[in-house]
């Protein structure tokens, strides 16, 4: 238990940089998405019952609030992996909850704006969005929020300098002073 909360609270951050591009996509998405439930009922509410949902009101507005609360810590680089969790599943569900009735052909919501509008090319069609996100945030579970976020800020100085860092910055020092 001990290795799996080191895990999920201390990341790497050693990754590149351009990380950063993947938790700024993912995380602006989710953060908008999540917006919306709240600013459009047709996004939040509305599309809540339409799909079946229990309690409609208070699943539009937990996932939005996960949504935005997630997004924001993807964007800082805070809490990466601990929020990637919870992401990755609303994920799925969104995706099990849309794209097979979606596929059947007895979807509630609006159907596409253009053909297909059923069966396994709507779903590729209308899944590439979900897919993104799943992925991007899988990714970012694993691999940490890279070396431009507040986790490798905040775990960076908590850890000492590497060995060879320091004798070089000592050294350094020292050929200063003489």
């Amino acid at each position: 238990m001990k290795t799996l909360s080191a895990w999920l609270c201390d990341p790497p951050t050693s990754g590149p940089t351009s990380i950063l591009a993947l938790r700024l996509m993912a995380g602006g998405v989710f953060l908008w998405e999540g917006t919306l439930k709240f600013v459009y009922a047709n996004q939040g509410v509305g599309r809540f019952t339409k799909l079946g949902f229990p309690f409609p009101h208070l699943t539009a507005g937990f996932v939005g609030g996960i949504e935005i609360v997630g997004g924001l810590l993807l964007l800082c680089g805070l809490m990466t992996r601990l929020i990637a969790i919870p992401l990755i599943v609303e994920m799925i569900v969104a995706m099990l909850s849309t794209k097979i009735s979606l596929f059947l052909g007895v979807s509630p919501l609006p159907p596409p704006a253009a053909p297909p509008f059923t069966g396994i090319w709507a779903v590729l069609h209308e899944i590439r969005s979900e897919y993104a996100q799943l992925l991007t945030t899988f990714f970012l579970l694993v691999n940490g929020p890279g070396r431009w976020s507040l986790d490798a800020l905040l775990h960076g100085a908590s850890k000492p300098l590497a060995p060879s860092n320091h004798a070089a910055s000592h050294h350094s020092i020292n050929e200063l002073a003489a």
